[in-house]
């Protein structure tokens, strides 16, 4: 792997985990993929527990859901139910 300089850059694989642990984001679809990785990015958690709250201003899920590209094509179902 090569920087924009063109210097050769070798990964630091001193934290490297088991690449099995990881096995189970090969039967993931396209949408489950990009949930994996945004529930893990702090500002969608920040963007996400601002509209948790109970003071939320209003319009701010539309203006999450454009910033993050989410979309909601049918209401979900209960699953409790």
């Amino acid at each position: 792997m090569r920087n924009l300089e063109g210097i050769v850059m070798t990964p630091d694989a001193s934290t490297w985990r088991s690449s099995a642990e990881y096995d189970h984001l090969d039967a993931l679809t396209a949408s489950d993929l990009a949930w994996e990785w945004l529930r893990r990015n702090e500002a969608y958690d920040a963007d996400f527990e601002t509209l948790a709250a109970s003071d939320a201003p209003e319009g701010l899920s539309d203006k999450i859901r454009q910033r993050w590209g989410l979309r909601f094509p049918r209401r979900s179902t209960d699953a409790t139910a």
